[in-house]
């Protein structure tokens, strides 16, 4: 597939993904709303003093910081949980699911995160949480009589080292003054035993400071939690936009997948890469109750189908600028692809051209054209190739348009396929290209039955009418393959049913011909020349014997008679085939 296949296939399933999106959105969002909001409160320890001393050294940090990774699973078992719920009064313990720790790197500090759906309950379990890790590691102060203990000896250490201290000093000052060898040593003697006390004293005082104070293996509570003001889940925006990605995602896995699965024609490129055969025209669903409301290049000469139709003759008139083009057939794969009503309608086309058209109704088994041109259908082709004395003009029915003249089937035999292939066809069709310049078959489903094979080699090509996302390529192959083995000389596809979209064909002519003014309308509304000698005798326009005898103007509407059998109900082309 190229590239823009893909985009083509986005294009038709637009539809598909953007309901998907809005049913995933809008379930996701009923879901929201219908679940617990979740709040989550932070609270913050620090490990450690060495931020506190004036010279830390990378030994205690690089052990706080170790140690904050114990605390962290700390706080998330059975002794940390059931002490705060127990400090709160909670009737349940937290679970630890709902408690999470983060150690901001290189740093002393851990992170105490509750999620809860109680905002208040999420900030006081965050905060008891932190002060069970407290008084549950090595150096808690819950004994208050302790501490004021080693405060008290600590005052009473500073006042004996300030005494002390000035003792010394006194002590020294006698020194400095006494002149004999007795008193000198006596002074040097209490000085070196007050230093000796002095000592002491500020080596007690330096050991209970360093209780006081803590060492690396301290906890204290560095912030507390604040009540969250806004809950943390669910996240409605994250979480729509999540379900409308996976139904997206979804939608366009879908779309492919159906692509892939389904092996119908619906496009004119499509068509052009499946058989080296021409694709002659594209064709958009016609529309109409009545058989002879689907013959829209008589009753709507401007329309955009009727435009089609004139393309398509054109290509053919083309295909045979080098030779002269006698008599073509109509098929299809299979029945209801609208094979019957192209051929109504491009034998106008042609008709209206001034080309003289005689349009054969060769399906002998459901014969559909007298319908769409409303003749009767109580005799033709099968009472002229029984009755050899007859005259194939003396069958041939005019039509409401200039130029075509109609062979219907007449009462159906029961072996349509010998009929078709018997000496006796073949005179009449040579009878009958004395008469008119232009022969044009309507025959059956080419895989259903073997009538369309027949006429193929008696024709000098078959148009082959393609259903656009109906028929199977494995189909089309099987009919090309189906002519090109009796030699039939395959002039084309005509796509059928195809949709009408922004960009294509149909649009384009819309807008031309519906923008561009009156004077465009007028031009267009002026039967175009078919002047190619492949379809004209005598390349003047009027068949060879100019207008015949009662003919009606090729913008006439075409109505069925009373009597004629209405359609069966269905809108399009394949409505009658």
């Amino acid at each position: 597939m190229q590239l823009q296949d893909y985009w083509t296939i986005v294009k038709r399933w637009w539809w598909l993904m953007v309901a998907c999106v809005l049913v995933a959105s809008v379930s996701s969002y009923i879901g929201t709303l219908g679940m617990p909001r979740i709040y989550q409160a932070t609270a913050t320890v620090m490990i450690g003093q060495s931020i506190q001393e004036a010279n830390p050294s990378s030994s205690d940090i690089w052990v706080s910081q170790q140690l904050a990774a114990t605390y962290s699973q700390m706080v998330k078992r059975q002794p940390i949980l059931q002490g705060a719920a127990q400090a709160l009064g909670l009737n349940f313990i937290p679970s630890g699911a709902n408690v999470s720790t983060r150690s901001i790197e290189s740093t002393q500090l851990l992170e105490i995160s509750v999620r809860d759906t109680d905002p208040l309950r999420a900030k006081a379990l965050a905060d008891e949480i932190c002060n069970q890790l407290v008084l549950q590691s090595p150096t808690n102060s819950r004994d208050q009589a302790r501490q004021d203990f080693v405060q008290a000896q600590l005052s009473d250490l500073e006042a004996k080292v300030k005494a002390t201290e000035a003792e010394v000093e006194a002590e020294q000052a006698k020194l400095d003054a006494a002149n004999s060898a007795r008193a000198i040593q006596q002074y040097q003697s209490n000085i070196s035993a007050l230093q000796t006390k002095l000592n002491t004293y500020r080596s007690s005082y330096a050991s209970l400071l360093l209780t006081v104070q803590g060492g690396t293996n301290f906890i204290t509570i560095f912030e507390t939690a604040n009540v969250p003001s806004y809950p943390i889940s669910p996240n409605v925006s994250q979480t729509v936009l999540l379900a409308a990605a996976i139904g997206l995602g979804l939608a366009v896995a879908g779309a492919f997948l159906i692509e892939f699965l389904d092996d119908t024609i619906k496009t004119p490129d499509e068509l052009a890469r499946l058989a080296p055969v021409p694709v002659l025209g594209s064709i958009a669903p016609i529309e109409g109750e009545n058989p002879s409301d689907r013959l829209v290049v008589a009753n709507e000469p401007l329309s955009t189908i009727s435009e089609a139709f004139r393309v398509m003759r054109t290509n053919i008139q083309f295909a045979f600028v080098d030779r002269r083009l006698r008599s073509f057939a109509v098929t299809s794969a299979g029945p209801s692809e609208g094979k019957s009503i192209t051929l109504a309608n491009l034998a106008t086309s042609i008709a209206q051209s001034g080309a003289k058209v005689v349009a054969i109704d060769g399906d002998l088994r459901r014969p559909t054209q007298h319908k769409i041109f409303g003749v009767s259908n109580e005799d033709g082709l099968c009472d002229l190739i029984l009755h050899p004395e007859h005259r194939a003009e003396d069958y041939l029915k005019q039509t409401a348009v200039e130029n075509l003249w109609l062979l219907t089937t007449g009462p159906l035999p029961p072996n349509p396929a010998e009929l078709l292939g018997s000496q006796r066809m073949g005179d009449i069709i040579e009878e009958l290209q004395e008469f008119a310049d232009l022969l044009v078959f309507d025959t059956p489903p080419a895989l259903v039955v073997t009538d369309a094979v027949v006429v193929s080699t008696r024709v000098d090509g078959v148009i082959v009418v393609v259903d656009a996302g109906h028929t199977r390529r494995g189909l089309i192959k099987r009919v090309v393959d189906e002519l090109h083995r009796v030699r039939a000389n395959v002039l084309g596809f005509a796509l059928n049913r195809v949709k009408i979209h922004s960009g294509g064909y149909y649009y384009q002519y819309y807008y031309y011909y519906n923008e561009d003014g009156a004077r465009q309308s007028r031009r267009n509304s002026k039967r175009s020349p078919f002047s190619l000698p492949s379809l004209s005798r005598n390349g003047n326009g009027n068949g060879g014997n100019g207008k015949s005898a009662g003919a009606k103007p090729a913008s006439a509407p075409v109505s069925a008679p009373a009597s004629a059998p209405a359609g069966e109900g269905e809108t399009t082309a394949g409505a009658i085939d």
